[in-house]
């Protein structure tokens, strides 16, 4: 997970600059722009979705067992990054456009089942998204300076490729990574609660909670003829992202 950390501290370091920025730049605008943006930073919890399906079939002339392996085996928690902006169409409802930059790192080798006599391993490649999701905001307020608010959103994402390499030491296998998945176009899903502390009139800090699905990746069938064609067709996932951050109205 170094590389991921690596990339949440850049990404504090960023937020922190320009929450400690935002103060002077909120008290130039006018205090009921219906416009906003946000910057937001957190942990992409994986709750299920399987990276890998189970199978049975051929390689190099001998019987393979695979077990599946699920998203949170595979990467754990990753980096969840949020840039979008904001307008308001009411008092308490906003439109909003939103990307989202979802990173996990895969710096371990994981059990993938069995070759002959041998167990088989798998080294698979980065897990990364980038996605622009719309949807609608509503606003609560709980009491001055504290707002609650949910979210529902709708929108497309981006997914790189990922490789596998298979390594059996009593099989005497170790393959290239391979191509497991295609990059792809996929489809997200996501609702989000969360609390709103406005500490000027145009600035305020963010802390939310939310339930986000992604669609299947498409798969490669490098595994034509082994009897494994179907390990990499189902790879749709469900995470629980949790972001705090900035927002501003200018």
């Amino acid at each position: 997970m170094r590389r991921t950390s690596k990339k949440i501290f850049c990404a504090v370091v960023l937020v922190t600059g320009l929450a400690a920025a935002s103060p002077a730049f909120a008290q130039s605008n006018a205090a009921d722009s219906p416009w906003s943006i946000e910057f937001g930073l957190g942990w992409d919890n994986g709750i299920s979705g399987n990276i890998n399906s189970s199978g049975v079939g051929q390689i190099n002339n001998q019987v393979v067992v695979v077990t599946r392996n699920s998203f949170d085996e595979v990467y754990g928690t990753g980096l969840h990054l949020r840039f979008g902006g904001g307008y308001m169409l009411n008092e308490t409802t906003e439109i909003k456009g939103t990307f989202a930059f979802q990173s996990l790192d895969a710096d371990f080798i994981v059990p993938m089942g069995d070759i002959g006599v041998s167990n088989l391993y798998g080294q698979y490649s980065d897990y990364q998204t980038l996605s622009l999701d719309f949807g609608l905001r509503r606003y609560a307020e709980l009491k001055p300076k504290l707002l609650a608010y949910g979210e529902g959103t709708l929108g497309i994402g981006f997914v790189d490729k990922i490789d596998v390499g298979l390594v059996a030491p009593g099989a005497n296998l170790a393959t290239q990574n391979n191509d497991f998945y295609d990059q792809t176009s996929a489809f997200t899903v996501g609702i989000n609660v969360g609390l709103l502390v406005q500490s000027g009139q145009n600035f305020g800090y963010f802390g939310q909670l939310g339930l986000r699905f992604v669609t299947g990746m498409s798969e490669v069938d490098d595994l034509i003829g082994t009897g494994l064609e179907t390990i990499n067709d189902k790879s749709s996932r469900w995470t629980m992202p949790f972001v705090a951050g900035v927002r501003f109205r200018f």
